[in-house]
């Protein structure tokens, strides 16, 4: 096929006022229900099921038995009309589960470009996920949960309904955060989730500098391994700091949080070495 035939499987069931762009290919058996729109050349595998009000952007893959845009698993859900959003260029592997939103919530659950979510993973209803995130497999979001950009979710962890986990922040496999989870940073383990400090070496992947990291390793010596409070340590970090956008967005990100930020260091850290 060219890239401007679409490609229907003669076993597939796509309902006939679905929207399909040019360039989409849908696999052997797969469903497409009467409200989905597929952008250009995103291509369904085989046994996918995209139901509701679901739209879905250019040039994403879907694997086998993935599901995508079925009700919210919230026991006060009574069939509203909510929806899900997905942005450009996203893979989704085997059995990945995106669940639409809620109308106490967002009403949507909506994911960005360029994120790769590997087999298993699951996005509860009312999520944001952001750009360039990577979901290992069986990552698990809860309800109303925020992934800022660049964030990894390590293989088999969990993050509790309405947390929010910050740009470029590492989360260990088996971890359960039950707190915010601040920008830049690792944290793994669970009862009690450990803070490992930066995410150093995700950062130096994604091209930061050496004086970039020195100045968010001087903002977490303060943060987390000073004697000062949380309103004290931010007031000393705008102090001390110069103006950057790194600071601004944990300054931000803290001063904005309603569940408290993981904040239990572990011995294992060096905050020199990070």
């Amino acid at each position: 096929m060219n890239e401007r035939e679409i490609f229907i499987h003669p076993s597939a069931t796509v309902h006939p006022k679905a929207q399909l762009d040019t360039g989409v290919w849908i696999g052997p058996y797969s469903f497409i229900g009467e409200k989905v729109i597929l952008h250009k050349k995103t291509k369904i595998d085989s046994h996918v099921s995209i139901d509701g009000l679901t739209e879905i952007g250019e040039s994403c893959r879907f694997s086998p038995f993935s599901s995508i845009g079925t009700e919210p698993q919230d026991l006060t859900y009574k069939g509203e009309e909510t929806r899900v959003k997905l942005g450009d260029r996203n893979i989704f592997r085997e059995m990945v589960s995106i669940n639409r939103g809620t109308i106490k919530g967002r009403k949507q659950t909506v994911i960005g470009n360029d994120n790769y979510f590997m087999a298993y993973s699951h996005v509860g209803h009312d999520c944001i996920v952001g750009n360039e995130t990577v979901f290992i497999n069986a990552a698990t979001l809860g309800g109303h949960v925020t992934v800022d950009d660049y964030a990894t979710m390590g293989a088999f962890s969990g993050v509790h309904q309405f947390c929010r986990v910050g740009k470029y922040a590492f989360i260990g496999g088996f971890t359960v955060a039950t707190q915010d989870v601040l920008p830049f940073c690792r944290v793994a383990g669970m009862r009690p989730t450990h803070l490992y400090g930066l995410n150093s070496i995700g950062l130096r992947r994604k091209g930061f500098s050496r004086e970039r990291i020195g100045n968010l390793k001087e903002m977490f010596k303060i943060f987390f391994y000073s004697e000062l409070n949380t309103t004290q340590a931010l007031k000393k970090i705008e102090e001390q700091l110069p103006p950057s956008e790194d600071r601004d967005e944990i300054i931000n990100f803290v001063k904005s949080s309603k569940r408290g930020i993981i904040k239990k260091g572990s011995e294992k850290w060096d905050v020199e070495s990070g």
